[in-house]
């Protein structure tokens, strides 16, 4: 599935430069739809297969095979353009396009390119911004079309043996992107683009599209001109390398392809002709069901109904696994969602990212930190041992938190008199300091050290009201 040219437009500032020169970028990006079996064949989707295992007659082409539509790869493309507020195409059209290179060996890819199934979207996205990285920053995207399009197979490249093998295997859960860009002066036609092809991950994206703007700006800043060519990126060196002169249109020789009638898509079942059998037709109202909630959704009804700051809703979100995660902590403790997030986001986070670890593989389940909070909001341990506790629990998981407060004795200390007997004790230590005028600071550290007397077990609040009766 290709959602072709998402554009935006990237302002890249330059001193030296009276008017700047601005960049232009339309990305195509070939994104592999998680399904069974592949998109015309029935062959199986395996990842990592051993090469040209998963291969049917079709997909090598031999003569006389014919492409057979997969209905769930029709309904992952209608969900997609339902997310991304696209145009759905009740008819949309299938057609070859020519080239002829070693891992497509038809010699021709089925495409959607005069009619694709889905047009004109918008992507609208958020990101954090400001000085402090905590204003919340909105743009958006347009996005020209989504089709499916048949995968090609995959280039190995034997160096040892100097020779290049191909694998047919191919649609195996990945992302590519294709990279247009171009830039010209606010005002004048948009320059001659370059195309940069087969990018593998975000990060190199977004180092392949800065450092090609920069180079042609630094092209036509010399007197030079872009030229319209494809090029790859090398991830090593950050540079991008042509490859050939850019392809027109009619290199492709594009025609429709003759094997496959026109996709159809209806909005109820009642729409549909009758006859044809449910499993056949693909309902629009039955996807837009399906849809899951939305990231931007997601973000704002996590900040109204937890009344969380908008950065860290941006976390939940996307952390896998994190939303949930706080979301059952907040279903079964009597703490608030901002107590909540503190956890998650500091103690939590910390030692996930400290181990390198996902949410699903931590050690402390949401019903466990969630009862760690039920004993500091009950009053039966402290801040400090609750955080005691949470890297005890980390450590041995198959125990509860309450097992750990009894075997360690780290329940509150509840008796007000050896409360004040510590306090007592702590204030006679220290008869120069707590002479008037004392300062807030001597308190401080008064309590630090009633504290480490009880192991960080005495309630903070009546700790703090008998040393200032005792030192007034």
């Amino acid at each position: 599935m290709s959602v072709s040219r998402c554009q935006s437009q990237a302002q890249t500032k330059r001193k030296s430069a009276p008017q700047e020169l601005v960049g232009v970028v339309g990305l195509e990006i070939h994104a592999q739809i998680h399904s069974n079996t592949k998109l015309f064949s029935g062959s199986q989707v395996g990842f990592q297969a051993p090469p040209n295992s998963l291969v049917s007659f079709f997909d090598a082409s031999l003569p006389g095979t014919l492409p057979v539509l997969n209905r769930r790869c029709v309904e992952a493309a209608v969900m997609t353009g339902l997310a991304l507020n696209c145009t759905i195409n009740r008819k949309s059209l299938f057609d070859r396009k020519h080239y002829f290179y070693a891992d497509l060996p038809a010699g021709y890819q089925i495409t959607q390119q005069r009619l694709p199934i889905a047009v004109d979207g918008t992507l609208t996205y958020s990101h954090l911004g400001g000085r402090k990285r905590n204003e919340v920053v909105t743009k958006s995207v347009r996005i020209k079309q989504i089709q499916l399009e048949q995968d090609s197979g995959k280039s190995l490249h034997d160096d040892y043996r100097n020779q290049t093998l191909i694998d047919l295997n191919r649609a195996e859960g990945q992302l590519r992107v294709d990279a247009n860009v171009s830039v010209h002066r606010p005002g004048d036609p948009w320059g001659i683009r370059t195309e940069v092809k087969n990018i593998n991950s975000a990060r190199n994206l977004a180092r392949a599209i800065d450092y090609e703007i920069q180079r042609q700006m630094f092209v036509l800043e010399s007197g030079g001109t872009v030229q319209n060519e494809t090029r790859s990126f090398d991830g090593k060196t950050g540079h991008t390398i042509p490859m050939r002169d850019k392809e027109g249109l009619q290199d492709y020789r594009f025609m429709p392809e003759p094997n496959l009638p026109p996709l159809m898509v209806y909005e109820a079942c009642s729409t549909a002709p009758p006859g044809v059998a449910p499993s056949q037709v693909v309902v629009l109202e039955e996807v837009r069901e399906r849809l899951p909630e939305l990231p931007s959704v997601r973000r704002q009804r996590l900040v109204e109904t937890y009344g969380i700051l908008p950065e860290h809703s941006f976390t939940l979100v996307n952390e896998d696994g994190l939303m949930d995660y706080f979301e059952a902590v907040v279903r079964e403790t009597k703490a608030g969602p901002r107590k909540v997030i503190g956890w998650v986001m500091n103690e939590l986070q910390g030692l996930l990212h400290q181990q390198n670890l996902s949410v699903s593989q931590s050690p402390i389940s949401p019903q466990a930190l969630a009862q760690i909070l039920n004993l500091q909001e009950n009053g039966q341990i402290s801040s400090s041992i609750a955080k005691q506790v949470f890297q005890e629990l980390w450590k041995t998981p198959g125990k509860t938190a309450q097992q750990i407060v009894k075997e360690q004795d780290l329940g509150m200390v509840n008796d007000s008199t050896e409360i004040h007997r510590i306090c007592q004790k702590v204030v006679d230590s220290h008869p120069d300091q707590v002479r008037p005028p004392w300062k807030r600071a001597v308190l401080n550290k008064l309590m630090g050290l009633v504290q480490k007397e009880t192991k960080g077990r005495a309630d903070p609040v009546l700790v703090r009201a008998i040393l200032e009766q005792k030192t007034s």
